[in-house]
């Protein structure tokens, strides 16, 4: 029974703490991911030729390729 516990003390907080940071890590990376794709979105608008630049009244047409 001895034997658990010290276990139990040997890797049970280094096990706590490494759950903390990947939960703390994981919400960053989320908010992270988020800025990245608004970023995305705002350069796409901005960094457009002139020339494909949709004018009022028209609509913009994706092309597959």
């Amino acid at each position: 029974m001895e034997e658990i516990w010290l276990q139990v003390g040997n890797y049970g907080f280094p096990m706590l703490v490494a759950v903390y940071l990947l939960v703390r890590v994981e919400r960053k990376l989320d908010s992270l991911t988020v800025a990245i794709t608004r970023l995305e979105q705002v350069l796409s608008v901005f960094l457009r030729p002139p020339e494909l630049s949709v004018k009022p009244g028209e609509q913009e047409v994706e092309v597959s390729h």
